[in-house]
């Protein structure tokens, strides 16, 4: 049986519709799920609308969230609900180390190109970090006040001071 004969697995039919998507507004980091559905259903890669379609969406496919049953990292979420195609270099739930992309040959030779520009392209595009989203730039300039008034040479004098104990501090 042929690759044009084969019916596309759910989580690849998700992927490729994300990736349509992608590629064809390239303007846009992300998409919502209704968009990655409605584009499944007028992509119609499979000549049904499968009912696991939403749950690879929502869950099965998304790389950052807790893996249920489908461990797959093929779509990144964002703090915006919103949806983009995985890159190696994301951070993924620690349980999810299912497939990233297709296997070639399981997905229909129409749709070969966005492999090859996932790869070349995509997985290469630097996404800036935004401030709001990542926890760690949240935290810049908390608690600076505690030290307003602190001179940092006089404070790292005085945890110097009790390195050998009041005995020796004493005496230098």
């Amino acid at each position: 049986m042929g690759t044009s004969e084969k019916s596309i697995r759910v989580a690849d039919e998700a992927w490729l519709s994300l990736a349509l998507l992608q590629y064809e507004h390239l303007d846009r980091d992300s998409f919502s799920a209704k968009e990655i559905l409605d584009r499944v259903k007028a992509e119609q890669a499979n000549p049904e609308l499968r009912p696991g379609i939403q749950v690879h969406i929502y869950s099965h496919n998304v790389a950052n969230a807790e893996p249920n049953s489908a461990k797959y990292r093929m779509f990144y979420k964002l703090a915006d609900d919103t949806y983009r195609l995985f890159r190696p270099t994301d951070a993924a739930h620690p349980a999810r180390k299912g497939k990233m992309i297709p296997e070639r040959d399981e997905l229909p030779q129409k749709y070969h190109y966005l492999l090859d520009w996932y790869e070349r392209e995509y997985c290469r595009k630097q996404t800036a970090v935004r401030e709001e989203d990542d926890p760690i730039l949240q935290m810049w300039g908390v608690g600076k006040e505690i030290w307003a008034d602190t001179n940092a040479d006089d404070y790292v004098r005085s945890l110097r001071s009790d390195w050998y104990g009041d005995k020796r501090a004493a005496g230098s």
